[in-house]
């Protein structure tokens, strides 16, 4: 029997905004603010993306508008 080592995908900025109701430029404010926790990947790391429980914690942390 062997054990699956399933992580979720990450998330990007615009999937975080369609699950928010948000713009992509207040998601990447977000990060940039450091009030969402995001990691740098890819070439010249320009890509952001988004653990889904990054995501959670920020939307715990900001109840008021989720």
């Amino acid at each position: 029997m062997t054990k699956s080592n399933k992580t979720p995908p990450l998330l990007t900025v615009r999937d975080i905004a369609r699950l928010d109701n948000v713009s992509e430029k207040t998601v990447r404010r977000a990060i940039a603010s450091g009030d969402l926790e995001a990691i740098r990947i890819g070439p010249g790391k320009r890509l952001l993306r988004i653990h889904p429980e990054a995501h959670a914690a920020y939307r715990r942390a900001h109840r008021s508008w989720a």
